[in-house]
């Protein structure tokens, strides 16, 4: 696949009240068929103009990115689905209502307008409206809905600050509109409404909580099969440069399994990096490793938030390995557990299980 290349400039935006000139700019660039990357509550998103299928294949090629992973299109006003979507049933309007602007993806069937590349050749198109005023003012200014991914390297963590775009796309972008940190800091949730019951095909921002009061017969997450109708399905997703481990265990024995397991790694000169709840720090002091604090277990959204910029923090650190807890999958922390299982290629190891046989698999595996 040949790399989009492009002079990269960055513009600073105040994310509450952009410049119109800086808007027009960059909407300039998108009718251009150009990319443009921008803050959403969410991440990141590299756009390009939905209905130009020049234009959409430019992100694929930017990010290294499979044709066969779909992309979200996003609006800017609620009654823009009916520009990018047909057939839409009842319950999208009505969910429409109560969460956009917000981190929900509804896939529903595809206008023919919309490019073919966007969704990989599949008769349905995922769309939402972001809760932001960078992109909203950028797809308005635009005059077309924009298809955007994540803005970064194909399987690499998701980008919530311009720091994390430039890092990875830096010369595959045209503009990068750096509106700060994002709010949220995990995708949106994706919910398709195009089988017979709705169906989340990926937890996000969204909880399911919030979706099971419209939606009583929603069929929960599980594992993907058949075609992807949906970013970040793939199993292998959301990946730090170092190998990630998740690992659980029983709380009361958690600390000398944890110190055992790292003193092996150690011994084998490897630079050993850790990511923990506030209330997980005292299993690993003294221990001569890097640490990221994600803040209290209880608040979830402070862990959503600091989730991916964490992981580039400890691959900046130059660390071969990062472990974590594993966060227990409750409201957001549905979402959380997600992007952690898809990190670490969906091995979560039980630490309750003998230190030395441990030690000897993760060196394995790392030097695999």
């Amino acid at each position: 696949m040949k790399k989009y290349r492009a002079n990269t400039t960055v513009i600073a935006v105040d994310p509450d009240h952009p410049d119109e000139r800086d808007i027009q700019s960059a909407a300039h660039v998108l009718r251009a068929g150009g990319l443009v990357a921008f803050p959403t509550e969410t991440v990141y998103g590299l756009g390009a103009n939905a209905l130009d299928e020049t234009a959409v294949g430019r992100i694929f090629a930017a990010k290294g990115r499979p044709f066969d992973d779909p992309l979200i299109v996003h609006i800017a006003a609620k009654t823009q689905v009916e520009d990018v979507a047909r057939a839409i049933p009842d319950i999208a309007y009505t969910l429409a209502e109560k969460f956009w602007p917000g981190p929900l993806t509804l896939v529903l069937k595809k206008h023919p307008r919309v490019a073919d590349k966007v969704s990989t050749g599949l008769d349905t198109v995922a769309v939402r409206m972001p809760n932001h005023r960078v992109p909203l003012d950028l797809i308005r200014a635009a005059g077309v809905p924009v298809a955007a991914p994540s803005a970064n390297l194909f399987t690499r963590p998701s980008p919530t600050s311009a720091a994390h775009v430039a890092d990875d796309l830096s010369g595959r972008v045209d503009i990068i509109l750096d509106g700060g940190p994002c709010p949220i800091g995990l995708e949106s949730t994706v919910l398709n409404l195009t089988g017979p019951k709705p169906a989340i095909l990926r937890p996000g921002g969204t909880t399911v909580e919030a979706l099971l009061d419209c939606l009583p017969d929603l069929i929960l997450p599980g594992e993907p099969a058949g075609a992807r109708t949906s970013p970040g399905m793939m199993l292998k997703h959301y990946s730090p440069k170092a190998r990630f481990f998740l690992f659980t265990g029983a709380r009361e024995t958690l600390a000398p399994q944890v110190r055992e397991v790292i003193g092996g790694l150690l011994r084998a000169e490897l630079k050993v990096g850790v990511m923990a709840a506030d209330e997980d720090l005292p299993f690993f002091a003294g221990l001569p490793i890097l640490m990221e604090s994600l803040g209290p277990q209880s608040d979830l959204d402070a862990i959503g938030r600091a989730l991916f910029a964490k992981m580039r923090s400890l691959d900046a650190r130059g660390v071969d390995i990062i472990l974590m807890r594993a966060i227990q999958a409750g409201g957001l922390g549905l979402a959380i557990s997600d992007r952690l299982i898809k990190a670490a290629h969906q091995q979560v190891i039980d630490l309750d299980g003998q230190p030395d046989a441990i030690i000897n698999r993760l060196i394995s595996e790392l030097s695999g």
